[in-house]
Order: structure tokens, then sequence, then C-alpha cells
């Protein structure tokens, strides 16, 4: 495989894609990865937005960097163009079922399928609290740690 492209999928592309794309970033050029990452929403409401601002908070203070992002909408090209497609959710792991390509080859699952957390989903922290976005954070970078030891067996 080239240069492996993966894409982090939540709703809004505000709080949980966001975050997954600045620690994944961090982590996969500690491990002297080579991979192009990104991420977005299923749903436009947030186009052009930054990350959420406790979002980008939380991450800062653990060194994770969001220099860069802005909310987009998953596009119907991003099924051609990334090998990974990785949902927070099983909602918006459905509604990309429903829209992926017949042309697509990639892998199409749950984010935290790759970590050891009992979770299968990672909470939206939206409306909640701070702790909310401590425990996004928590759950992304120990699945970030199995995507990574995933893609360092891929030759």
């Amino acid at each position: 495989m080239s240069k492996p492209k993966v894409l982090f999928v939540c709703l809004g592309n505000i709080c949980r894609s966001p975050t997954a794309e600045a620690v994944f970033r961090r982590k996969a050029i500690e491990a002297g990865l080579d991979v192009y990452i990104d991420s977005a929403g299923t749903g436009a409401w947030h186009q052009g937005e930054l990350p959420d601002a406790r979002a980008r908070e939380a991450g800062q203070k653990r060194g994770y960097s969001f220099a860069g992002q802005t909310a987009r909408a998953v596009f119907d090209t991003d099924f051609r163009d990334f090998d990974f497609i990785l949902a927070m959710d099983r909602r918006n792991l459905q509604e990309l079922k429903q829209r992926v390509t017949e042309n697509f080859t990639g892998k199409l699952d749950l984010f935290l399928e790759y970590g050891q957390s009992k979770n299968q989903e990672v909470p939206d922290p939206y409306y909640g609290g701070l702790d909310g976005f401590e425990n996004v954070l928590d759950l992304i970078e120990d699945a970030s740690d199995g995507l990574i030891r995933t893609l360092q067996q891929i030759p």
C-alpha cells in the first residue's frame, strides 16, 4: 500500500472527528508513519467552522494541534480517496454505509474497533461538560495507538 489515507467521521465534524485527526496526526508522526489524515462530518451544518473551542482546549492541554482544521462534510469522492473511513459511532457508520460507493475498496468501520476500550462508540460530548471532552480524548488516544499498530503491519 502506498501512503495510507485515513478519514475520521462524526456528525458535524467539530468535536470528535477533528479531535481524532489531531491526536492521530501527532501519534503517526511520533511513530514515523507517513499517513494522509483528514476528518469530516456526515452533516454539513458546521461547514467551514473551526473545531469546538472545548475540544481544542482539552486537546491542546495534551499537546495536540488543531491547526488548519475546519469542518467539512463527507464527499462521495472520499470513498475513492481514502483507505480507512472510521466512524465515531454507529449512527454515522450507518449513514456512511448507505452512501458508500461501489468502487470503495477500503475499510469502513467504527474507530474504536482499533482500541482496547469496552466502548464501541465515541460519545458525542457536544451537549455535556468538559469531562466529556476528556473522555473522548482518552478513547481516541487508545484507538489511535491500535490503528498505528495496524498500519505498521501493512507492507
